[in-house]
């Protein structure tokens, strides 16, 4: 699969708060497909957390205005049930060139861990992974 898509490391740790942690933009030129992975952490109870994904013609997260994309995934933790979990939100054949995720935490503090995006379906294979990428290695699941 490693040859197929593009991992890149979208947005990096964010403390425990209620902001928006916005990741970086990407290009989705030559693929039809991108999932991100909200990594979580520490949750607190009736954090509230949506993960949505986001075109725009740009490669912006502000100007021109995005768009939402159909893909969005919502969660009210309880006690326990959001800590060291993910979110995960998949977009295939996304309407506009440029694509990045917003992640909300609402009502109560939630640590992210980072999110990362997985670009699929590449037109042009094998793949180069990301810059942020420093190591990444593939080979048959038993020796020979």
């Amino acid at each position: 699969m490693l040859k197929n898509v593009k991992v890149t490391p979208v947005a990096a740790a964010a403390v425990a708060a209620q902001t928006e942690v916005l990741t970086s933009v990407l290009d989705m030129q030559g693929y039809d497909g991108v999932m991100f992975i909200a990594l979580l952490g520490d949750v607190t109870a009736t954090s509230v957390l949506t993960l949505t994904a986001k075109g725009n013609t740009a490669s912006s997260t502000s100007s021109p205005t995005p768009v939402t994309q159909v893909a969005t995934a919502a969660f009210t933790a309880d006690a326990t049930s959001g800590d060291d979990k993910a979110l995960v939100v998949d977009v295939y054949d996304p309407a506009l060139r440029y694509v990045f995720a917003s992640l909300t935490r609402t009502v109560a503090n939630a640590v992210v861990n980072g999110i990362i995006a997985i670009q699929y379906k590449a037109e042009y294979r094998p793949t180069t992974q990301a810059a942020t990428v420093i190591a990444s290695a593939m080979g048959p699941g038993v020796a020979a």
